[in-house]
């Protein structure tokens, strides 16, 4: 009895409620950021430079998270920064989504030719880290939110590629996919129609995952100096400058850190819960 009132308490929905109030939270800052923020993000104030935390003694209400090393509110950074690391992981997921999910499905609807050539090509990638492969890009071609979105979209397909390759084999035995064969309908109709709604909530669940992946790995390239160039405020910007000050200054890096950590949560929070509610296996042994 315990184990089943501990089951219902941190069950799918108290998953899926939390983690959409943090990912709400944090997609509400991004687009209201210019009406949140107290300072312009970018403006600097030499006077106020490295000023602490407000419950620190040196604190001040003007800058409650405290200023950087060129006096830029913290805060303000903080919250802007939420808008280019949201909006780079989410696209870049999405592409990732649309080129991984057309292929897979391709591959396990098709078979032959179709399958050897696309599930080959993933297994090949795979076997190169994405990080890697995209910070050698990245630093051939430049560091800019396009060029991030189509890196981190491009080194992120195989993961749906498998998942809708193996979905798409099981749904494709299904009668229903007989039926419709048996009444002349085309391989495209079939897969737009009747095998890719079937494969919606579990495309929907490791999307919502990829997203914090994909947030990680833009704070990644942007703490090497990869990502989007300095004065840009993001929070992998802001974690490599509060970098070199851990010690004097370690509020330059802990916030910026907290706040990946929070949303990278809540994110994955969200989709373990979708996934949960999703699979009736993992409702009962919950």
């Amino acid at each position: 009895m315990p184990r089943r009132r501990h089951g219902r308490l941190f069950g799918p929905w108290f998953k899926i409620t939390l983690g959409t109030g943090i990912v709400a939270a944090a997609v509400l800052m991004a687009i209201f950021a210019p009406l949140l923020a107290p300072h312009d993000p970018y403006q600097q104030d030499l006077v106020s430079r490295l000023q602490p935390p407000v419950w620190s003694a040196q604190g001040d209400w003007k800058h409650p998270l405290g200023t950087d090393n060129y006096g830029r509110d913290l805060l303000s950074r903080l919250i802007y920064g939420s808008r280019l690391s949201i909006m780079v992981g989410v696209a870049a997921a999405l592409l990732s989504a649309v080129l991984g999910s057309v292929l897979g499905m391709l591959a396990g609807y098709k078979g032959g030719r179709w399958q050897q050539v696309i599930m080959r090509f993933a297994d090949a990638h795979l076997a190169f880290p994405e990080i890697l492969l995209a910070i050698l890009i990245v630093a051939a071609i430049g560091g800019s939110a396009l060029n991030l979105i189509l890196v981190l979209g491009i080194s992120g397909w195989m993961v749906y590629a498998r998942v809708m390759y193996n979905m798409t084999r099981s749904v494709r035995e299904r009668p229903f996919i007989e039926a419709a064969v048996s009444h002349g309908a085309g391989d495209i109709y079939i897969i737009a129609h009747h095998v890719f709604p079937q494969l919606v909530p579990v495309l929907t669940v490791v999307c919502t995952l990829q997203v914090a992946q994909m947030i990680l790995q833009e704070t990644a390239l942007s703490f090497l100096g990869l990502g989007l160039p300095p004065p840009s405020a993001t929070w992998g910007n802001m974690l490599a400058e509060g970098r070199d000050r851990l010690w004097a200054a370690p509020w330059i890096a802990n916030f910026s850190g907290l706040a990946i950590i929070i949303v990278v949560w809540g994110i994955n929070m969200l989709g373990n819960g979708l996934r949960e509610q999703l699979d009736p296996k993992s409702r009962e042994r919950s």
